[in-house]
């Protein structure tokens, strides 16, 4: 497939979008961005581009999906790049009648390269620009993997919405302590200014998004309830002094389904 096409991101204005038109750009496409207060009207950005990008909040997310997937031809594409995907693919199957991959890059607007970085592709329907996105993305680098919508909402709700939700609850730990950051600075070790620094990030513009992805993915729950369970574990270890049964836990963590000797 050539590039003698155009693809539109809405939401590619700023953040994951705006790095996406970019990177588009550089692979020699022609891209149409709109945002909020820029940009084609939704539907006449799906008849210019055979390829159409939703980058919007996850809020947004399936109010526009729902506007525009209607005015999509069948043999064009609809894609997200929302850090949920059973809720978005679902309603972009039922909005058009368009090819539809859900996309997840896991990397945020900072980074420099795709090159080295994960992306998960859930197709949905259809295989042409399935085949498309996925050898685009190989040959500049990207590690891409293939998921159902289901599977990549498990998956996240262990390696980003416990990521997310550990680092609010240290934070907040942190500011009950009622310790400023200058006090703490002379007394940090690297792993911890590493873990302050994910913090800025959680507490920071972004903090919408990152309460998004813990409170609308419906498997973080159960993640949740898996590290109750542990931190009360954990807590009366401390509790006890029981140096000796934290030593065992801490021993066991790789095999959860076994007792250390």
């Amino acid at each position: 497939m050539g590039n003698d096409f155009s693809i539109g991101i809405i939401g590619g204005t700023g953040g994951i979008g705006k790095w996406f038109a970019d990177f588009f750009v550089r692979e020699g496409y022609s891209v149409y961005v709109t945002g909020r207060k820029r940009g084609l009207p939704l539907a006449e950005l799906a008849t210019l581009c055979r390829v159409l990008v939703v980058a919007v909040p996850i809020a947004d997310t399936i109010d526009v999906i729902e506007k525009v997937g209607p005015h999509l031809p069948a043999d064009s594409l609809l894609m997200d790049l929302t850090s949920l995907k059973e809720e978005p693919v679902k309603a972009m199957l039922g909005a058009t009648s368009a090819e539809v991959v859900g996309c997840h890059p896991l990397f945020g607007p900072d980074v420099v390269s795709i090159r080295n970085n994960n992306i998960i592709l859930c197709p949905a329907r259809g295989d042409v620009w399935l085949s498309f996105l996925k050898g685009l993305f190989v040959e500049s680098g990207a590690r891409v993997t293939m998921s159902s919508p289901g599977e990549h909402d498990r998956m996240m709700s262990l390696t980003q919405g416990l990521t997310h939700f550990n680092t609010i609850l240290m934070e907040l730990a942190i500011r009950d302590s009622g310790k400023e950051p200058s006090e703490l600075e002379p007394f940090s070790t690297p792993i911890f200014r590493v873990k302050r620094s994910l913090s800025a990030r959680v507490f920071g513009p972004s903090a919408d998004l990152y309460a998004a992805i813990l409170t609308k993915n419906p498997h973080v729950m159960e993640v949740v309830e898996r590290y109750e369970k542990n931190f009360f574990l954990l807590k009366k270890c401390i509790a006890d002094g029981d140096t000796a049964g934290l030593a065992k836990l801490l021993k066991s963590k790789n095999h959860p389904n076994k007792t250390a000797p």
